[in-house]
């Protein structure tokens, strides 16, 4: 039987991209530890609709 771990997988969205008004989204799926990071995840990665690196946070 397997244990049950600290990692979860959670899915970042970009920010800049949400109020831009531009159609489609950024998304990335990504995996962290929740026993060390309780809060919610900001990362900086690309956007390949908008053709630049911009921050992306955690959604639920």
């Amino acid at each position: 039987m397997a244990k049950k771990g600290n990692r979860i997988q959670v899915i970042l969205e970009c920010t800049e991209h949400k109020n831009s008004g531009l159609a489609g989204t950024s998304r990335y799926i990504t995996v962290k530890n929740k026993k060390n990071d309780p809060e919610r995840m900001e990362l900086k990665k690309f956007n390949p609709i908008m053709r630049k690196y911009t921050i992306h946070k955690e959604i639920k």
